[in-house]
């Protein structure tokens, strides 16, 4: 008989590495989390502040977007300020790309078949490689070249994979090798399509992501469904989750698609019932605070949080704390899958935050040593 833990290791498609800044992107490396910063450029503080909230939740790289001279120069004191790299979002202006790169920026999000001449694209990549950036080519359905849109009819799978192909070809051309590729579109089945299509026909590493995807909940779906399907099918080195939300939410979703699916790991983990009447507390009010409560500690864990006795025993066996409803104003507190002692309901949320925040510490404390 098979163990249902066979079923969970996904094999990951084959891809060379790059690197943005010091993080490693492609072959074996965990697949990152991006964002990208909603503010004006130019406005540093507010970047900034941005950037940093990103960060506490978890973000790996974050794109900013640099429009004109006072962005891209405004990257410079950025850069210094927070502890990611930053990825410079470049369209058109060569001019621009270059002054990103000498301003800090660890990559450059730009299309190379669309800033010029060949010597405009030869300066974009000197600058590049002098300032140790990588690059990203971004094909995106709704900005597909003149040419493709008339050969195909329509933005298809056929025709964001060749431009990505088109794009990378000028740089390999000039023996540049450092860049990974994105073919987005708001559509999950063209986005999806478009993705296992150009995994099959290159091994640069993949950016994935559904662009456009609407606001907190419709785009967590969408993002959930298409990125799902691609990382389950083991593509993709480095997501964005693209919601018309605060950044740090999308480092939230990014994160809990990465855990779900056990490609990484990360602060706590929680599994609740959705509850029913015959919950011995108010479950989706103390999941809530829970979260919130607990959204500061990075040590991957398990807590279950189950209403009753029905699956809450069951669910406990295989999370690292857990808590089931019991009768007379007291619950259970299972600790290794095994009962513990009860709680008053008036002290629950209190006295789980803080056995949870005494077990992190004690994961943590032999990862800490081990890395010293």
């Amino acid at each position: 008989m098979t163990s249902y833990r066979a079923y969970q290791h996904i094999e990951r498609r084959r891809s060379r590495q790059i690197h943005v800044g010091p993080v490693p992107v492609g072959g074996d490396a965990p697949i990152t989390v991006q964002t990208m910063t909603n503010t004006p450029t130019t406005d540093v503080a507010a970047t900034v502040a941005q950037v940093l909230r990103a960060e506490r939740a978890g973000v790996d790289i974050v794109r900013v977007s640099c429009p004109d001279q006072e962005s891209a120069l405004a990257l410079k004191d950025i850069v210094r300020q927070v502890h990611v790299p930053i990825v410079a979002d470049i369209h058109f202006h060569y001019r621009r790309a270059i002054e990103a790169a000498e301003s800090g920026a660890a990559c450059l999000r730009i299309n190379p078949g669309n800033i010029g001449s060949p010597e405009r694209v030869r300066e974009v990549i000197k600058a590049a490689r002098d300032h140790g950036c990588s690059m990203r080519i971004g094909v995106n359905a709704g900005s597909l070249e003149k040419h493709l849109l008339e050969k195909y009819g329509e933005p298809n799978p056929d025709a964001l994979v060749e431009s990505a192909l088109e794009h990378a070809k000028i740089l390999q051309d000039h023996d540049f090798h450092e860049f990974k590729i994105s073919v987005k579109a708001s559509d999950v089945f063209l986005a999806v399509a478009a993705y296992q299509q150009l995994a099959e026909v290159c091994d640069h590493p993949l950016h994935i992501g559904i662009t456009e995807a609407g606001g907190r909940r419709t785009g967590t779906v969408k993002s959930a469904i298409g990125l799902g399907n691609l990382l389950w099918a083991g593509i993709g080195d480095t997501l964005r989750v693209s919601l018309s939300a605060e950044p740090e939410e999308e480092v939230l979703v990014g994160w809990e698609l990465l855990k779900s699916l056990g490609l990484r790991h990360r602060g706590v983990r929680i599994i609740s019932c959705p509850s029913c009447a015959r919950q011995g507390f108010n479950v989706i009010d103390t999941v809530q605070k829970l979260e919130e409560r607990l959204a500061h500690i990075e040590t991957p864990l398990t807590l279950s949080i189950i209403g009753c006795v029905v699956n809450g025993p069951g669910e406990a066996l295989m999370t690292d704390l857990g808590l089931t409803g019991g009768g007379a104003g007291r619950h259970m507190v299972y600790s290794a899958g095994k009962t513990d002692h009860t709680i008053a309901a008036g002290d629950m949320i209190e006295h789980i935050v803080e056995l949870v925040e005494k077990r992190a510490a004690e994961l943590a404390a032999p990862a800490k040593v081990a890395a010293e």
